[in-house]
């Protein structure tokens, strides 16, 4: 009777052990996803933001049908929360995360790229997730980087 409760404690603590380890993944999977989702919304909301500046005359502070000029004005539309963001004129590449820091589009450009890198570590097990909005005048589309 001793033998059987002992191996009745051992198999208690591995279902235990087991339930334990899943639940501890499930919550990093929901993480990492949560993250992305909350990147994905910010290049949306400051891929409109850019939209707005191509929109708005020269005259009022916007672009006048280009992206010249535009960038991010706060610190909150740069870095908060979810990650860092950047301004940039061409696709970006490679997995590394950016940091966060003020930029701004020089040259005459019809469409721009606003890359994210998010605070949890990406598919790749390695580097921050990285994700990038393409914007132009009358589209933003989200690029998940394939690695990341």
């Amino acid at each position: 009777m001793g033998q059987q409760q002992l191996l009745l404690i051992v198999l208690s603590v591995i279902i235990v052990g087991v339930a334990v380890a899943v639940g501890v993944t499930q919550f990093k999977s929901g993480a990492v996803d949560s993250n992305r989702q909350a990147v994905i919304g910010d290049l949306v909301n400051l891929g409109a933001k850019a939209q707005r500046y191509y929109r708005t005359p020269l005259e009022l502070g916007g672009g006048k049908q280009d992206f010249n000029g535009f960038g991010l004005l706060s610190a909150n539309e740069y870095s908060n929360a979810n990650g860092n963001y950047q301004v940039v004129a061409t696709a970006p590449t490679g997995t590394s995360a950016i940091t966060a820091a003020a930029s701004s589009i020089a040259a005459t450009d019809q469409e721009i790229f606003i890359v994210g890198s998010g605070t949890e570590t990406g598919n790749n097990g390695v580097d921050p997730l990285k994700v990038y909005a393409r914007v132009t005048a009358d589209s933003i589309i989200v690029v998940n980087p394939p690695l990341n």
